[in-house]
């Protein structure tokens, strides 16, 4: 069978989905055959090693008319025997064998203050009728946790037997620590976006509550200088917050050394569909204080100790027992490494496989 596989946002923080669910594909699936759609200026960042798969141009930017008529008619010339979309992005005209995966629902219901508000709400109601006609319309949705799926069922009237969750994973960083320059050997640690709902100034709040009895400790901030990270960046300079670190961009070998020197990876966020950070901190051996919104619990299990994300100082109590319990941070770490142990990228493409073929087989999709 001929599978196409939108990947136009491999080059993504969700591309990290994308990319390892090919690279595994590769390994199990030596019968079918692959196109991989990419956007042009993508071409090379993911090269097939499997003579299966073969990547295709799709410059189709999301949320715009060329994505539901130039791309539907791309689809369309494509003849695929099915199309995986990896985001609900996609033709709502598309008619299709298709299967989509939905990663969560903020799109839905957050708003980020670095977007035009107009233009953000706009794509927001046209979001709410794609993600309603995607459900309708794939024969499975996928989702990366249980709580994105109930949110799927609820939210856009889909049976729960429509909804398969296929749980992505946390590799271990092979590459060489190399030393981060800090001011201090004592920080905290958070990587990823600082959208709103990523909920940064409350965890700025809390650690500069934490100086009080910490006054050496920083907090590091991972991620590209994007305009939510300047936004979080110049309050908390016109604020005088002390000892709080933006780091931009860094290597993946300076990541290695930034998780493994950790005295506490943070996460703060008020919603997810997954949580990758947290578990990328467990295979490092970080000890990990985590929301306990959304999927998070769900994810982390008994490997995070958990505080409220809208209570700054429930944040500062939780995080400071991690800081200051040594028996408590040696059972997180233990945890921890069990946790992100339990999740496998293989088994997610292998599940996926199996809905690629439950869905090729199937005649009428299930509502």
């Amino acid at each position: 069978m001929k599978i196409a596989i939108d990947a136009r946002m491999i080059n993504s923080s969700t591309g990290r989905y994308v990319e390892r669910l090919l690279h595994y594909l590769e390994r199990i699936d030596q019968t079918n055959t692959y196109l991989v759609l990419i956007k042009s200026r993508d071409h090379d960042y993911w090269r097939p090693t499997n003579p299966h798969f073969t990547i295709i141009d799709a410059d189709f930017k999301y949320y715009s008319f060329a994505e539901q008529a130039g791309f539907l008619k791309f689809l369309n010339n494509l003849h695929a025997d099915l199309v995986h979309f990896t985001l609900p992005q996609q033709p709502v005209l598309y008619r299709g064998k298709h299967v989509t995966t939905i990663h969560d629902l903020t799109l839905l219901q957050t708003y980020n203050s670095d977007k035009n508000w107009f233009i953000y709400h706009a794509k927001q109601l046209v979001g709410r009728f794609v993600f309603w006609a995607v459900a309708q319309t794939s024969r499975t949705i996928l989702t990366p946790s249980q709580f994105t799926k109930t949110g799927v069922q609820k939210s856009l009237h889909v049976s729960p037997s429509k909804i398969t969750v296929t749980y992505e994973a946390a590799d271990t960083l092979t590459a060489q620590p190399t030393p981060y320059s800090l001011p201090s050997k004592e920080y905290l640690l958070y990587v990823g976006q600082q959208s709103d709902y990523k909920n940064i100034r409350r965890l700025v709040l809390a650690h500069q509550e934490l100086l009080k009895t910490h006054p050496t400790l920083h907090l590091v901030l991972v991620g590209s200088k994007n305009k939510s990270l300047q936004m979080n960046e110049a309050w908390a300079t016109k604020h005088n917050y002390r000892q709080v670190v933006f780091t931009g961009f860094v290597s993946d070998s300076e990541l290695a050394w930034l998780y493994a020197h950790t005295a506490c990876y943070v996460f703060p966020s008020l919603m997810e569909g997954f949580g990758l950070p947290g578990l990328e901190a467990m295979r490092a051996g970080s000890p990990v204080a985590s929301s306990d919104a959304t999927c998070l619990p769900e994810i982390y299990g008994d490997a995070a100790h958990y505080f409220n994300p809208t209570d700054v100082g429930d944040m500062v109590t939780k995080i400071g027992q991690v800081l200051t319990d040594s028996v408590l941070r040696t059972r997180l770490i233990q945890n921890g490494a069990l946790r992100a142990a339990m999740y496998s990228w293989e088994r997610m493409a292998e599940q996926t496989l199996a809905v690629y073929e439950s869905a090729l087989a199937t005649q009428s999709s299930r509502k």
